[in-house]
């Protein structure tokens, strides 16, 4: 008796195998959303490297990678990079928040986009608000301690996410964002402390203007492209 049944479809014609197509739609789909695929990955590879390690180490992690006004003036470029894959609490949330947002900014923007839309919410949105706390720190009106403010996680790329897929998603996508929004803001507080120019609100406000507009430009840019190669086809079978 079999204990099973394999079968594979092939069609000599043309070389077409069941195994051939699913092959070219695993790699679609992953190449398509390359971008979100590949943050998520790295990120649930920084927390389960984070989790592993015993209490100290995984305080001198933190110390290392935030963007405090003292490491961005010491290693900027890579506290900037690392504060996007680790954060302090939620660990099993994230990934979830990420996929929800991510995924549908990748769908309407491409692969490079996405990619220049998140880096630049997060780098603006870190820069100018310890920018702020540095400035309130020289004037004295800040504590010297701000200066080692832990500052990490990965949610300036998230919002800026979720201001492209509000935007310019599907209804899918969109529902996704609002839901991830809803969230962020009622769960996770992130705009909590705006009114006292707190790093995280500040930040937040930031990140979800440069997504909305820098992904605005972006959009319009790839719908000339589109245009202009239909164009060019039209002309080209006439």
């Amino acid at each position: 008796m079999h204990r099973g049944r394999y079968f594979t479809c092939k069609f000599t014609s043309d070389g077409f195998s069941l195994w051939g197509m699913q092959g070219r739609i695993t790699r679609s789909v992953f190449g398509r959303y390359a971008v979100a695929w590949l943050y998520l990955a790295a990120v649930c590879a920084a927390e389960i490297s984070y989790v592993l390690l015993p209490p100290s180490d995984r305080a001198a992690v933190l110390r290392s990678a935030g963007t405090s006004v003292y490491n961005l003036e010491h290693d900027p470029l890579g506290s900037l990079v690392a504060s996007a894959f680790f954060t302090q609490g939620y660990l099993l949330a994230w990934p979830a928040l990420i996929a929800l947002a991510l995924f549908g900014a990748n769908h309407a923007l491409g692969n490079w986009r996405t990619a220049v839309t998140c880096a630049a919410a997060h780098l603006i949105g870190t820069l100018v608000s310890e920018g702020i706390v540095g400035y309130r720190v020289s004037h004295g009106e800040l504590p010297q301690a701000d200066r080692f403010l832990v500052d990490v996680g990965m949610s300036y790329v998230v919002v800026s996410a979720i201001a492209v897929a509000l935007l310019y998603g599907g209804w899918l996508a969109r529902a996704a964002a609002a839901l991830d929004f809803v969230l962020l803001i009622f769960i996770g507080h992130i705009f909590a402390g705006l009114s006292q120019l707190e790093v995280s609100a500040v930040g937040h406000v930031l990140a979800l203007v440069t997504g909305a507009a820098l992904g605005t430009i972006l959009i319009r840019q790839r719908r000339r492209k589109a245009r202009a190669l239909f164009d060019y086809a039209s002309a080209s079978s006439a």
